[in-house]
């Protein structure tokens, strides 16, 4: 498979192949959900806490004696029965985060990729570099590209300049081939990356 590569003026100054094993196999919907999931859990901050009776205020002496009153038995007020006693199995703090096997990462990145490229919402540029920090300009050559809306940028070490550039836009984000997940795909609505970068990706990817 051919894929155009353009630069900042979206005139074409190339072409690629790319691996049909990478970017045209089938698209594994169910792998690429397991691996949003999974990006989601591991953000949970997951501090939600409850007192049990250990951690509620209040005496722990018996309120009264265990035979002969005709009353139930107590042995605190700090009794889950009671009103402002502890709670039984409530929330601890804990992590959701889980981990996946690496091939089914990557197989999740692949079925992503592979979305964008058949829906045709990839885009592939000889560079993405900045002259200077100037988030007017950068916005002008996402529109060129095509952008409108979200985006995601990837270069093999993102362009200092053109980082400080877009972080003030809505819905931009440029990250590091080797820091590329199937969520980062997934959100975005177009994918910008540099012919580096989809190279580096085919190579690990394979």
């Amino acid at each position: 498979m051919q894929i155009d590569v353009v630069n900042h003026n979206n005139e074409k100054v190339g072409a690629i192949d790319v691996a049909d094993a990478v970017f045209g196999g089938r698209v594994n919907s169910a792998l690429v959900w397991q691996s949003v999931v999974r990006a989601n859990a591991a953000e949970r901050r997951g501090t939600h806490k409850t007192k049990n009776r250990a951690n509620v205020s209040g005496s722990g002496k018996k309120p009264w004696k265990q035979k002969g009153t005709g009353r139930a038995r107590v042995g605190e007020i700090r009794n889950p029965l009671w009103r402002k006693g502890g709670t039984v199995f409530g929330p601890q703090p804990r992590s959701y985060a889980f981990t996946m096997p690496k091939k089914a990462e990557l197989g999740a990145l692949r079925a992503a990729l592979s979305q964008k490229v058949q829906d045709g919402q990839l885009v592939i540029v000889d560079a993405l570099t900045a002259n200077e920090v100037k988030t007017k300009a950068a916005a002008a050559m996402l529109k060129k590209l095509g952008v409108d809306g979200k985006a995601i940028l990837i270069d093999l070490a993102p362009d200092a300049n053109l980082s400080q550039s877009v972080r003030n836009l809505p819905g931009i984000v440029i990250v590091a081939s080797g820091r590329l997940t199937a969520r980062d795909v997934e959100r975005a609505e177009r994918v910008v990356v540099t012919q580096s970068a989809i190279e580096k990706l085919q190579e690990a990817l394979a």
